[in-house]
Formats: C-alpha cells, structure tokens, sequence
C-alpha cells in the first residue's frame, strides 16, 4: 500500500528549524548576558579593591603629612636652639675679644708704626696712627690681612703726610694714617686657622698721599 502524506511537510519543517534557531539564539543571549554579567562582576571587584587601596594610601598619606610637619617643626626648633647656642658661644667668646685685639695688633705692628687711637664699633675696628713712611704702612695692612686669622680685610680709610718736630728742631716727615680692619670672633678664627692654603689679596704696595 502506498501512503501519500497530505500535511504541508514542508512548512513544518520550516517552522522546527526556526524554533531551533530561536531557542539557538536565545541561549546565545542568555551566554552572552551570563559572561557580560560575570565580566561586570569582576571589573566591579577590581574597582572596590582598587578604592579600597586607595582609600588606604590616602590614610597613610595623611599619616605622613602629620608626621612631615611634626619634623619640619622639630627641625625649626632645633635650628633655633643652634642660634641661641652659637649666639651665647659667640657672647661668651666676645668677652676675649679687647684681650685677642690687642695681642695680635701688638705682633702685627711693624717696627716704626705707632698707634694713637683705637675705636671698636662691633667688629668693626678703626685704627688711627703715625708711620715712619708709606711703605710702613703698606705693610701694616698686609700683616693685618695675611698674617693673622684674628682680622681681615683692611681697609686703607685715609693717609696724610706730616712731620714731627725732634729734639734739638729735627723734623721729620711722616704718614698719620686711618685704617678701618674687621676683628673675627673666636670661632669665625678658628676656621680661618684651620682653612690652609685660603690667603687674602694684599694691598698694593704703592699707597697716594693726600698733601
């Protein structure tokens, strides 16, 4: 017997496959939903935990920055305590200071070079004397200048010609001179005794006389 199916065969087919292909492209979206589920997750979790971290540096941060300027204040006090300290050396070693000046001057005194007066402002020091000649006085001021760590830099403020009446009516000629130095305190001498070889510019030889 021969059996003839009269059913659209055809369009059933048809339609099985598309159900296929939509419950296909159902479970791919439903994947494809599921991984970018998952994904987000995982993003979502990275980003708390890199907050998280963050939130942590910025704490310790703040911690720092406490404790940088507790240090910074620490060090302007001890910075302080120094300059009070070198200040009440300084007071202490000024108080040697006449002694200091009148030593040296007395070794750095060429002979035929007389002091008259002497004014101390600070550390300043103006010298007024009598030389026998300029040149007397030329080495005065590098004696001054490189053979003591105790002044420096002379300055040459004035010199005058005169003379001087000896007996029996001898005069002479001689240089009245003005010298402006700069006494160091104790310790600014230590350091220029112990710098070796540091030798300060002498004054030329040749000084002009004011008539």
């Amino acid at each position: 017997m021969i059996l003839i199916n009269l059913l659209p065969h055809r369009e059933a087919a048809r339609k099985r496959r598309k159900d296929a292909f939509n419950v296909s492209l159902g479970l791919a979206a439903l994947a494809g939903g599921l991984l970018a589920g998952a994904i987000f997750l995982a993003f979502q979790a990275q980003i708390s935990d890199q907050q998280g971290r963050n939130q942590l540096l910025q704490t310790e941060i703040k911690r720092f920055d406490a404790q940088i300027k507790d240090i910074a204040g620490l060090e302007s006090e001890i910075t302080a305590l120094r300059a009070r300290q070198q200040a009440v050396e300084d007071l202490q070693a000024d108080r040697n200071l006449p002694v200091h000046l009148l030593t040296e001057l007395v070794k750095q005194l060429p002979d035929g070079v007389y002091i008259v007066s002497m004014r101390q402002d600070n550390q300043t020091v103006t010298l007024q004397g009598v030389a026998q000649s300029n040149e007397r006085v030329s080495e005065l001021l590098r004696n001054l200048g490189n053979n003591t760590p105790w002044f420096s830099k002379p300055e040459l403020i004035e010199i005058v010609a005169g003379s001087v009446t000896l007996p029996p009516r001898d005069q002479r000629r001689v240089a009245n001179f003005t010298i402006r130095v700069n006494l160091m305190r104790a310790s600014e001498a230590e350091k220029a005794r112990s710098a070796a070889g540091t030798v300060a510019a002498a004054p030329a030889a040749s000084i002009p006389v004011k008539q």
